[in-house]
């Protein structure tokens, strides 16, 4: 598992190391500068003779910089430092390693409100190493740290970035003003969410995580809940399926979902669980879409509900009838949002204690009478930012700029697994745990897309997985299927392609 480190946690882990294990701060610096080094090696080749910039500001992640510009120098390399902060103002660690790099036939300039000289030497240079700000920084980039980093940005130089690119909060993401654009990003001890948050993580280039030193009881002992989630993690939440199964072995998922006009999400959501491998699906739907279903989903069960166009509150006795062998229940893909609509979602929401997962107009539905719940089992709710926006009552801007501690606080607050759906789809659990999902691609921005992860999580839990399991290995099949199609088209591929895919991308989990 890849754990993400907020910067407070980093912090305590390093204060940890230093207090408590006794280990010197100037260690974990020297460390972090050797290690870098190694990195750049290993993507670059050998350094002898190549040209290096490296750009440092405060505090320790300057004293990153001034390591890696002396194993440079080791290694044959010609780095030229660029200090944006006074000599007299380094202190601590950082201090120490400028009195060694003083000592050494490095070049070591001072950078003034005249950018020139470090224009010239960027344009001569070969590689550039950015090692301005650290996860520290919380304000807006200003004045001559905006300059330079817009200098190192237009010189088109390739730049490692220690840590993590300068000018991005290593929390949320969000670029501070203007950040630098690292081809590579070698981070220290834990990767950072801000590394694998957009718009954040299209400023990381590569991103390497390297060990500094920090002891691994420290890192357990933190008690660290958020991970990003990739195919050796995921893989393990498939479980085998005995040679003598048969269809009761897997669950039977009820979908409702649809409405006149809407019949397309329905469909989708139905392919997307039928294709993740549940025993059973049933699709609830007015009475005069029943053919519609009937001809598209010949793998589907179908039962007819009372209503012409939508369903309504009369349709709640024959809903709770139908549960009955029931293991999990998708509410929501194009079920429209009439007033009798959202009265029935309601209802079904707030009463049934069967698994369910709540989408689309199934949210919309929600937003004005959504009470909080507690313990098992967990409702799994899958917005996209629009939709959660409406249950915030935030501005989508707002909520773009926060999205991990939004879907904590919200997932915290309403006893709900939250399923925040965009590029880095973030799942949050209410007892404050969180992945953010590394697969998926540009491609998936079409309709339908969030109708085929709602049947593929609602498939997940019909066989019985939990539904954090279920929406975090969901999300992950989801993306991972669509990247897939986009090795063969970036973008163009359908909704229902990907849920077509999803077969072939379990067996590749399995494997």
């Amino acid at each position: 598992m890849i754990k993400l480190a907020a910067s407070q946690v980093m912090r305590d882990l390093d204060a940890a190391a230093i207090n408590d294990y006794g280990i010197p701060g100037v260690v974990l610096m020297e460390n972090a500068g050797r290690s870098t080094v190694d990195i750049i090696q290993a993507h670059h080749g050998p350094l002898n003779g190549k040209k290096f910039v490296v750009v440092t500001g405060p505090g320790n992640n300057g004293g990153d910089g001034l390591v890696i510009a002396r194993y440079l120098h080791q290694l044959g390399a010609v780095p030229k430092v660029f200090m944006l902060v006074p000599a007299a103002k380094m202190t601590g660690d950082a201090a120490v390693n400028l009195s060694i790099v003083e000592k050494l036939p490095i070049e070591l300039q001072q950078v003034t409100d005249d950018l020139n000289e470090l224009k010239t030497a960027l344009r001569e240079s070969e590689l550039v190493i950015d090692a301005i700000f650290g996860t520290g920084l919380r304000r807006e980039v200003s004045g001559r740290f905006a300059a330079v980093i817009r200098l190192i940005n237009d010189s088109k130089r390739p730049v490692t970035a220690v840590d993590i690119p300068s000018g991005l909060n290593s929390d949320s993401g969000q670029v501070m003003g203007t950040g630098v654009k690292a081809a590579l990003t070698v981070t220290y001890g834990l990767a950072k969410p801000g590394q694998v948050i957009y718009p954040g993580a299209d400023l990381v280039g590569r991103l390497e995580v390297v060990d500094i030193g920090i002891p691994p009881e420290v890192v357990e002992g933190a008690g660290i809940n958020l991970e990003l989630l990739r195919q050796p993690e995921v893989s393990a939440l498939l479980g085998e399926r005995p040679a003598d199964s048969h269809k009761g072995s897997f669950g039977h998922l009820l979908v409702l979902a649809g409405s006149r006009g809407k019949t397309g999400a329905a469909i989708l959501c139905a392919q997307g669980a039928l294709r993740t491998g549940p025993g059973l699906v049933t699709m609830g739907s007015p009475q005069a879409l029943n053919t519609i279903y009937e001809t598209r989903l010949a793998e589907a069960m179908t039962f007819s509900l009372s209503g012409d166009d939508f369903l309504t509150m009369d349709d709640y006795p024959a809903i709770i009838q139908a549960l009955s062998g029931k293991q999990a229940v998708v509410l929501g893909p194009g079920l429209g949002q009439d007033a009798a609509t959202r009265d029935l979602v309601v209802k079904l929401y707030n009463e049934l204690e069967t698994p369910m997962l709540i989408d689309a107009d199934g949210l919309n539905c929600l937003k004005d009478d959504l009470r909080p719940r507690s313990g098992e089992p967990w409702r799994v709710l899958t917005p996209h930012p629009g939709e959660m926006a409406r249950l915030t009552g935030m501005s989508s801007r707002d909520l773009q700029t926060k999205r991990l501690e939004t879907a904590l606080s919200f997932a915290r607050r309403q006893g709900v697994i939250l399923v925040l759906k965009g590029a880095a789809t973030i799942i949050a659990h209410p007892q404050g745990m969180a992945a953010i999902n590394s697969s998926g691609n540009p491609g998936m921005a079409a309709g339908g897309m969030g109708d085929v992860l709602s049947g593929i999580i609602g498939g997940l839990l019909a066989q019985g997985l939990s539904a954090w399991d279920a929406a975090r290995l969901g999300v992950y099949i989801h993306g991972r299927a669509a990247d897939r199609l986009a090795q063969q088209a970036p973008a163009g591929f359908l909704a229902s392609e990907v849920a077509d895919e999803v077969p072939l991308t379990l067996k590749e989990l399995q494997a």
